[in-house]
């Protein structure tokens, strides 16, 4: 197998790799490669911070892996490799009608990865996060081969799930496919004026798909307004798909300066009607709104952003609205800030979901952008929450024990796949994940 060495980010590109990358085409390939011992899997590296990255070292690109197996429309169950795209099982099964039980808010995202991450979706009020739709799946572990499921092998499995890749290489998946009415989405659209009615709204929601769109420039009277969309599936004629774009270079600074981003901002908040609307679009617009920019991340310059993303109980909504005080009047967030409601699903030991609200938001890489989100950081531990290691790129020092209390459980299993440590990451060794601090 040819190794590559390459300088590697992750999404947000505030922090970079150098190492030697593999891209195995077959499992034979793949064998052949860990047969003197583990290394690191990565994916489409649609991780913002450094969850994907082994720098100095070794890692194996696995998106050549991403063959879709077999699938059984008796019961949904499709058996699938791990470097398959989220967008590409969409696309392949939505005519068909079955989609993915939860889907992350990028096509781009690998099977593997979603296992990785455990990731939720715009379902999780009522669908739970990604891993708890996975029947089964192949690791690759210090001992060999092992078929991991939550019935049989229950603590492997809920160390792999949400688990970072500490376990061993995520070969194969067999997912559950949710039933779906059709390859379109009828989404509506309804303005929010404010942080109480946004929390009240998605509470009260019973549609299968909600996400809130927030205006994190939005001050006093205003703070917290926005646009929530919740939608269904469901199947009549498809819109005509707009042209993809690509971001051909790296935006200026000013590019989403203070005063373009509210401009931008207060114009997105009207383009959605006083009265709501109802509008048809294909899956992929709703789902993987950003996928048809390609290169977004370019928009932030060469230096990179960062995203913070918390999620917080439901009683700790007062303290995850004095966050969004706090980053409104500092001027540094970007167009995109996201907040859903989230129920109690989680599939593992180290996954992100608990029932309450998360809020995501993406700030340039600079360095007063960087101290507020460690502040944010200190408020969501306060609040009983947790960070998001998917998009997470700064955290250091912090009480990991406290937003991940079953931790302890994690490292036991993670030890014992991978006595040697080999499987660390930039992130994992950031964060001391897998030894007591």
């Amino acid at each position: 197998m040819l190794w590559k060495k390459t300088d590697y980010t992750g999404w947000g590109r505030a922090l970079t790799a150098t190492g030697e990358i593999a891209r195995p085409e077959r499992r034979s390939a793949l064998d052949a490669i860990l047969r003197d011992g583990l290394i690191p899997a990565i994916g489409m590296r649609r991780s913002y911070g450094d969850a994907c990255l082994n720098d100095g070292g070794r890692a194996i690109d696995m998106t050549r892996l991403d063959r879709m197996l077999s699938f059984d429309a008796k019961t949904g169950i499709l058996d699938v490799e791990a470097g398959a795209r989220v967008g590409e099982i969409a696309a392949a099964f939505a005519p068909k009608g079955w989609l993915p039980a939860v889907m992350p808010g990028t096509g781009f995202a690998t099977v593997g990865g979603c296992i990785a991450q455990d990731v939720h979706g715009k379902n999780h009020h009522n669908a739970g996060s990604f891993c708890q739709h996975v029947a089964s799946l192949t690791l690759l572990t210090a001992k060999g081969p092992v078929e991991v499921s939550p019935e049989k092998t229950p603590a492997l499995f809920r160390a792999t799930a949400g688990g970072l890749g500490q376990t061993g290489v995520i070969v194969s998946a067999r997912l559950k496919l949710l039933a779906a009415k059709g390859d379109v989405m009828v989404v509506t659209e309804r303005r929010i004026a404010d942080w109480d009615e946004f929390l009240a709204r998605l509470d009260a929601s019973d549609a299968t798909y909600s996400v809130g769109w927030i205006d994190a420039t939005a001050t006093g009277a205003a703070l917290g307004r926005g646009i929530l969309e919740e939608g269904e599936t469901g199947s009549g004629l498809i819109p005509q798909r707009p042209t993809s774009r690509k971001v051909p270079f790296n935006a200026p600074r000013f590019a989403l300066s203070g005063p373009v981003v509210r401009l931008f901002n207060h114009a997105y908040y009207r383009r959605v009607p006083e009265t709501g609307r109802t509008v048809v679009k294909p899956i992929s617009d709703f789902f993987f709104p950003l996928d048809k920019i390609h290169d977004w991340n370019k928009l932030y310059g060469k230096a990179g952003f960062h995203q913070f993303q918390c999620v917080v109980p439901i009683a700790s909504a007062p303290a995850l609205r004095e966050m969004l005080n706090r980053i409104a009047t500092s001027g540094l967030a970007s167009p995109l800030a996201v907040l859903k409601r989230m129920g109690p699903g989680r599939g593992g030991y180290m996954s992100f979901p608990m029932e309450g609200y998360t809020l995501a938001v993406d700030f340039p890489n600079r360095a007063e952008a960087r101290e507020l989100i460690r502040r944010l950081e200190t408020q969501t531990i306060a609040a009983g929450g947790r960070v998001y290691f998917a998009k997470d790129s700064l955290a250091e020092g912090v009480d990991i024990g406290a937003m991940y209390p079953e931790i302890a459980d994690w490292r036991k299993e993670t030890a014992k796949a991978d006595p040697e440590g080999r499987l660390a990451t930039d992130l994992t060794r950031r964060l001391s994940l897998r030894s007591a601090p």
